[in-house]
């Protein structure tokens, strides 16, 4: 298999495992923001927000596989630690814009969206997502 589809392959796997572990990830952190429900809701708040959500998150998961890909090429070295901090940087590097979802995303104050800015739970939150995508993307292109 070409090293660049089995990276977007690995991308779309670790971002269905990151869904999957939503609602789990939601009690244990005691916070109920969903990354699902922030890409559904923008596009509707109709019954197919969800569907919408998952589409898109996913979508989103096969590209972060592919810009890793590129960039491990470029870098080198063990793809699963650089897996890891690929997707820890990309959230450092993307949190700060939770300040546009607070501010402009046309669902906020939906239950599954909450203020994130400025939340220590939606930041631990998030960081985990992260760990676990770049964990299984690691593991995935590792193979």
């Amino acid at each position: 298999m070409s090293p660049w589809l089995q990276a977007a392959l690995a991308g779309g796997a670790a971002a269905v495992v990151w869904g999957l572990v939503e609602p789990l990830d939601r009690r244990i952190f005691a916070f109920p923001y969903s990354d699902i429900a922030i890409l559904g809701k923008l596009v509707t708040r109709g019954p197919h927000w969800r569907a919408i959500g998952w589409i898109w998150h996913v979508t989103n998961g096969v590209v972060a596989g592919l810009v890793f890909w590129a960039v491990y090429e470029l870098v080198g070295g063990s793809a699963f630690w650089f897996a890891v901090l690929f997707a820890l940087v990309e959230h450092v590097v993307t949190y700060p814009f939770t300040l546009l979802t607070d501010r402009f995303h046309p669902a906020r104050g939906a239950p599954e969206l909450p203020p994130l800015s400025h939340s220590r739970r939606a930041f631990a939150q998030s960081t985990f997502r992260h760990l676990l995508f770049g964990v299984v993307l690691g593991l995935l292109v590792s193979l």
